[in-house]
């Protein structure tokens, strides 16, 4: 059974997104160590998950020339990787490698984690990661905290109702002040 992990970028504020879906924020601190720990990130395989708007936001840029350019590891992944998109709207998914499920979203994906032996990351996606949280099927959640307060905006964990206890595994800072937190879901 694969492991279903969560990598957010979230403000200090926590907020994944500011008004208006505004993710200016999360390209400030880029600097080399950064680029490494995000290519390193990328290349560790398994199956990309995200909603249709993380889906329409990633691909007016990953399968572009200028992201071969300008980010070739990670553009290479984020382009061969399967790709599992939840929608009710997206009938034809013009990136390659991708799958369209319209179904229960937790029902798919317990089904999927079931079935298949690779990871999956959910990336972004908040509404997605909420409900899987509900249903108590995310196993990791890998939070990329930046150092910066935006006031508003939507956090991942929007419409959670029950108590969810973590354990941290890792975390790691970085010179540009992100900070990288890691925790596995236990059970209550």
């Amino acid at each position: 059974m694969g492991k279903l992990s969560v990598f957010e970028n979230v403000t200090l504020d926590g907020y994944f997104c500011g008004p208006n879906g505004d993710l200016s924020w999360a390209k400030q601190n880029v600097d080399n160590e950064w680029s490494k720990f995000v290519e390193e990130n990328a290349s560790s395989g398994g199956i990309l998950m995200m909603g249709r708007v993380t889906y329409d936001m990633m691909i007016q840029y990953w399968p572009t020339p200028q992201a071969a350019k300008n980010d070739p590891v990670v553009a290479e992944y984020m382009n061969n990787r399967p790709k599992i998109v939840f929608s009710r709207t997206l009938n034809k998914p013009t990136w390659n490698n991708t799958t369209v499920i319209k179904g229960d979203i937790a029902a798919e994906v317990k089904r999927l984690k079931e079935e298949n032996k690779k990871d999956i990351t959910i990336l972004g996606s908040g509404s997605i990661v909420s409900q899987l949280t509900q249903a108590g099927l995310i196993d990791e959640y890998k939070i990329s905290v930046n150092p910066v307060v935006i006031g508003k905006g939507r956090t991942a964990f929007e419409g959670v109702m029950d108590k969810m206890n973590l354990k941290m595994t890792k975390s790691r800072n970085f010179k540009n002040g992100n900070v990288v937190l890691q925790y596995e879901h236990t059970v209550k």
